[in-house]
């Protein structure tokens, strides 16, 4: 993935229809390097209006996050909105919709090819003109980042996975018992399409995807934070610890007392946390 601004080369690109808000944040589609359109938003951070008043101006080269929501969520969730908001007080930030959520286009394959969707919206906060990138993942998404940094070396400066399986087909709690019948079954993903705002795809895996733990041994020497609540009731606590335990020296692990799943859970506390966090290790 090259540092180039989407929309100049044979990867992903932004559609001409772009949106700019207040102060300089950006509603546009980008486009995968597979050709599926990304419902993207860009929210600058403080940061850029001290360094660069006039907001025609180039964005700050400084720290931007990217963060990739839970199967389920979207970029107009509430819950994505707020961490969205928790982690702007400390840089700028993208977040997006992965692939058959909300208004991006084609159709979920649970954190397989997603990897495209967020590799597109990295190249795009590149191209914006930061100099820093950490991506922050919640679920599925902490899984996708994981993967993102293990198959796209140096394209970030910093990753945080919250909530992520560190392995593949886990149907050891109730939860995860419900979305596997979700996504395997006709009559789940009606559920998922018309209850839910997601349109999963029908095929299997083929190949199956490197897991999070095979995947996290590749991120180093890139600056690694597995965050994960003590009352996960989707994944137990053995899947952060695999976690680590794969990654070796370079990871870190908070596990959070009384904390349950992903972006819903992650109370703005613990996001400012990641963020103080995000802007050492990054630095």
């Amino acid at each position: 993935m090259s540092n180039r601004p989407a929309g100049h080369g044979a990867g992903s690109t932004v559609r001409p229809n772009s949106e700019t808000g207040r102060r300089g944040s950006i509603r546009t589609f980008l486009r995968t390097a597979d050709g599926i359109p990304v419902d993207s938003v860009y929210d600058p951070g403080p940061a850029v209006y001290e360094t660069f008043p006039d907001a025609s101006s180039s964005p700050s080269r400084d720290l931007v996050f990217v963060i990739a929501h839970g199967f389920t969520g979207d970029v107009d969730r509430p819950h994505v909105r707020r961490v969205s908001a928790a982690l702007r007080g400390h840089g700028a930030v993208v977040t997006f919709s992965f692939r058959g959520h909300g208004r991006s286009g084609g159709r979920s394959t649970v954190g397989d090819k997603e990897v495209l969707d967020l590799a597109a919206a990295v190249e795009w906060a590149r191209g914006l003109g930061h100099a820093r990138v950490v991506t922050v993942g919640f679920s599925m998404g902490g899984s996708v980042v994981l993967r993102h940094a293990a198959l796209h070396p140096g394209t970030v400066d910093a990753v945080v996975s919250v909530s992520a399986p560190a392995r593949w087909y886990y149907r050891g709690t109730a939860p995860m018992r419900r979305l596997h019948w979700l996504v395997t079954r006709p009559a789940g993903r009606l559920v998922g399409r018309y209850g839910l705002r997601t349109r999963i795809h029908h095929r299997d895996w083929d190949p199956v995807p490197l897991s999070p733990a095979e995947a996290v041994p590749k991120i180093a020497p890139t600056p690694l934070l597995i965050v994960h609540g003590d009352r996960d009731g989707y994944f137990p606590l053995d899947h952060p610890r695999m976690l680590v335990a794969a990654a070796g020296d370079h990871a870190e692990l908070w596990v959070e007392p009384g904390m349950g799943h992903a972006e819903n859970a992650a109370e703005d506390a613990l996001v400012a946390r990641i963020g103080d966090w995000a802007v050492s290790a990054a630095g």
